[in-house]
């Protein structure tokens, strides 16, 4: 067995927040990395014999505490949500690869229980080019053993604010290992209690990962203990089932206990995982391009679904209320007039000013602009406004022009508010829409904001040649809100080339997508688009966007997501030509 230094480190995530982490490093330096996540309640000094007995020697192990576990910050099993813990996983990756100097793309990932919960959405979410993904007893459906737990932990929550809630397991639930039991019990970084606003966040996401799982394609192997006291094996089962992923694993250890990596007869799942990692690190990534997954593959089939006749009656009673009382509704009657996708709609919904006519058009008005996607919607305007911001004061920083550029602006609000915020800094802005009234009502308002730098035009967001002529050149384009409208590859393609010709090498892209909805199917069934058709839409998997953007000549500097996993800003950078 090779040794291995261990150190001890510190990192700063995302929000500055300093995150302890262990590191067994080989003697010599390797471009491979395999990185762990602990279960809840637990720390990453836990991995120190599991290390061992995998007995990789040319590999660099790293392993963290995650906020409010171990020796890193935070109050004991508390996070703002499950998403601030997938920001945290990013933070992390991005570390070892700028700290330790290992790619993304020699990375393998090995997650248990909650742990592995968390990264199963951070590569659903993130998309990142890993090697490959261990999961060992995810947390898809904790058995709560309490009939209605969900829904009264959810009324708890919402009548008494936040709280936590003790963990029934003891160390006897999680191995027959009476040593291990043992040592569980007697370590004092090891506690019960987990939030409860973390519990109903993991209930939530691991809902959408197990309706999405197709939309992973990272090599990955499950481990699966048969006699889980902690956890729901169905679900599990259900997850890897759906996966897409051309490389997949699943092994099942008769009569084990949810912690397989302490129980009596470990050294199993740890060959197991050994034998995988191995494989992953000295293989190439087999992944299948996702550059025509608008023509086959799961979203394609959901888009097929969603356009053919049908649903229940719930969505025909839907619609005939927002046809009749719902035009009470300003946002309802806007909607209905000028499509539900539409630009002056999405300014509306920025404003989130609830008006109707009648106190009940008041109340309707109030409940659509409170629906998730809507909510989701605001929070990407937020994220798009910081990707922006950064990008202009990074390039006002190196003393390079500042030129935006617009491809499909709507009025174009996020924009010129953006531009208003940063007057110190000289740029101009070109906003082009192939609606005339979208283009009025931003002149409209770069007038009552002041603003004079700020150009509009009519145009084609997806004329490769038109974009690719446009002067000056732009240093940062925005796309956002509008590839996730067309469901073809073929013009999102062609106009990224374009964005690909003007864009200065070395500018920046900030582009959105949207890889899940929970209201999908009720918008293709009730709403209609801007053209007065069923507002039907595929749904892009981020890696399948990324890959879109990557193949036109950009390479992706980060992202942000909101906490539903509905919507994504990404912010890339032209290669130099």
């Amino acid at each position: 067995m090779a040794e291995l230094r261990v150190s001890e480190h510190t990192m700063t995530s995302w929000d500055g927040t300093a995150l302890f982490y262990r590191a067994w490093l080989p003697r010599e330096a390797t471009d491979k990395a395999l990185l762990l996540f602990h279960r809840g309640h637990e720390h990453s000094a836990r991995w120190q014999e599991i290390v061992e007995r995998l007995d990789l020697p040319d590999v660099a192990v790293f392993a963290w505490d995650a906020r409010g576990h171990g020796r890193s910050p935070g109050e004991r099993g508390s996070a703002e949500s499950l998403a601030v813990l997938t920001k945290d996983v990013d933070a992390f990756v991005r570390h070892v690869e700028a700290n330790h100097g290992i790619p993304t793309e020699n990375t393998v990932v090995m997650a248990h229980s909650v742990g592995a919960v968390v990264v199963a959405a951070w590569v659903h979410d993130f998309a990142p080019p890993i090697r490959g993904l261990v999961l060992a007893t995810p947390a898809f459906r904790v058995r709560l053993y309490v009939p209605f737990a969900v829904p009264l932990l959810r009324a708890r929550q919402a009548l008494l604010g936040p709280g936590h809630v003790k963990s029934y397991v003891k160390a006897r639930m999680l191995t027959h290992d009476p040593v291990e039991a043992e040592r569980y019990a007697r370590d004092e970084l090891i506690f019960r209690q987990i939030a409860v606003n973390v519990l109903l966040d993991l209930h939530d996401t691991s809902s959408r990962l197990l309706d999405d799982a197709s939309a992973i394609d990272v090599p990955t192997l499950m481990l699966v203990a048969g006699a889980d006291w902690v956890v729901d094996r169905s679900a599990q089962r259900r997850f890897f089932d759906g996966l897409s992923s051309p490389v997949k694993e699943i092994h099942t250890y008769p009569g084990f206990f949810h912690a397989i990596f302490h129980e009596r007869d470990r050294q199993r799942p740890i060959e197991d995982a050994r034998r995988f990692i191995r494989a992953r690190l000295d293989a190439a990534i087999p992944r299948r391009s996702l550059v025509d997954a608008d023509r086959s593959g799961p979203s394609q089939a959901e888009y097929d679904r969603l356009q053919a006749p049908g649903g229940g009656p719930q969505f025909a009673v839907a619609r005939w209320f927002l046809k009749t009382a719902g035009r009470l509704s300003t946002a309802v009657q806007l909607g209905w007039r000028a499509g539900f996708d539409s630009g002056v709609m999405l300014d509306y919904v920025y404003e989130n000013r609830p008006q109707g006519v009648t106190p009940l058009g008041r109340l309707i008005d109030r409940a659509y602009l409170g629906s998730i996607g809507w909510r989701g919607i605001r929070l990407r305007r937020r994220h798009m406004e910081q990707a922006l911001r950064a990008v202009i004061e990074r390039l006002h920083a190196e003393g390079r022009p500042v030129h935006l550029l617009d491809i499909a602006s709507g009025p174009g609000r996020y924009l010129l508010e953006t531009i208003r915020s940063l007057t110190a800094i000289p740029m101009t802005a070109l906003l082009r829409d192939y609606k005339p009234e979208n283009i009025a009502a931003g002149r409209r308002l770069a007038t009552e904001l002041g603003l004079t730098n700020v150009t509009f035009e009519e145009g084609d967001a997806f004329e490769r040649a038109a974009l690719g002529n446009l002067h000056p050149r732009p240093s940062v384009a925005v796309v956002s809100g509008l590839f996730e409208l067309f469901p073809e590859n073929a013009p999102v393609r062609e106009s990224l080339r374009g964005l690909a010709d003007v864009i200065v090498p070395g500018g920046y892209l900030v582009y959105t997508n949207q890889p899940y909805h929970p209201q999908l199917e009720f918008i293709a069934r009730v709403l209609t688009n801007r053209e007065g058709r069923p507002w039907v839409m595929r749904r892009r998997s981020q890696a399948e966007m990324d890959e879109l953007v990557r193949a036109a000549g950009f390479t992706k500097l980060g992202m942000e997501i909101d906490p539903w996993g509905i919507f994504t800003v990404s912010t890339a950078r032209r290669l130099p030509a």
